[in-house]
């Protein structure tokens, strides 16, 4: 069946729209962080992907890698909305960022991209890869929140690799609850209109959303998750995602591998690219550098 006119107009607006540094605010922009960036290729089961790798000025040898996913509802290839944290986490955790330009929907269908991010994952932290230490983490916004987190569990139940840390913002993290469904204050209706569209390109079949890597925070999922990597959430009050963040938060923080849930009040999803203001967005990335820079070298 043909997407309807209404949701192909509204896509095809938000992929032009989808906010890349040169469209965000200079204070959150970040551009005075210097870092050294280098194209990259990442070998997966479903072929090589890119990646841009950023490093502070004189290296992070022996820092370990911060992997990351960024975010589009599963169908927008924009990696490049990402480059204020990258280059702010590649600084102030004194690591090598890892930003994936993942294979999106519908080219790539569940569980296809959560393979590539458990793959990029696998990679980072073997030695085949070209930076030093043998550290690493992983982290994402919205689908990318669940990318990282599927990637997380699935080295929970392979045994490899060890992730130090999980970062997930306002992460899409229960696809069984339809977006019309889901609330918030401010109710934001891009995202209960575009919902349906998002999750159709990502996981058509509807039995699929209720594994464990597509809904962690579902109520099909109840394994336990001791051992599972520890992560830091972030959700935001406005977010009509952030219910189901703050249940896995819970689900995390019962199997001892919660480190924080900063809910955030008065903003909504992807507020760093839709217009908080830097003493929003700035005490978040702090938090997010301080826990990798503590998780990786500890």
């Amino acid at each position: 069946m043909p997407m309807p006119q209404w949701r192909a107009d509204g896509l095809a607006r938000l992929l032009q729209k989808a906010p890349g540094p040169s469209r965000l605010p200079a204070e959150v922009a970040f551009a005075e962080i210097p870092a050294v960036t280098e194209e990259i290729t990442v070998p997966t089961r479903h072929g090589e992907l890119r990646a841009t790798s950023y490093s502070p000025p004189g290296g992070a040898a022996g820092r370990g890698v911060y992997v990351n996913f960024h975010g589009g509802g599963f169908v927008m290839r924009h990696p490049e909305q990402d480059d204020p944290l990258c280059r702010f986490i590649a600084h102030h955790a004194q690591v090598t960022v890892l930003n994936v330009d993942y294979i999106p929907s519908p080219q790539s269908r569940f569980p296809g991209p959560v393979e590539h991010a458990y793959d990029v994952v696998a990679w980072a932290a073997s030695a085949q890869r070209p930076s030093e230490g043998a550290r690493v983490a992983v982290g994402g916004q919205s689908a990318g929140g669940a990318l990282a987190a599927g990637a997380a569990r699935l080295a929970l139940e392979r045994g490899a690799p060890h992730i130090d840390v999980q970062v997930l913002m306002y992460p899409a993290l229960d696809l069984t609850i339809p977006s019309g469904r889901k609330w918030s204050p401010g109710q934001e209706k891009f995202l209960v209109r575009m919902g349906p569209v998002f999750n159709k390109a990502y996981c058509p079949n509807v039995a699929l959303r209720h594994d464990r890597l597509a809904s962690p925070a579902g109520a099909s999922d109840s394994e336990d998750l001791t051992g599972i990597a520890p992560a830091l959430i972030v959700s935001a009050e406005k977010d009509i995602l952030r219910d189901e963040a703050a249940r896995y938060a819970v689900r995390l923080r019962d199997a001892g591998a919660l480190i924080d849930h900063v809910d955030l009040a008065g903003v909504g999803h992807a507020f760093n690219m839709l217009g908080a203001q830097r003493e929003v967005v700035l005490p978040v990335y702090q938090r997010i550098a301080e826990s990798v820079r503590r998780a990786q070298q500890a």
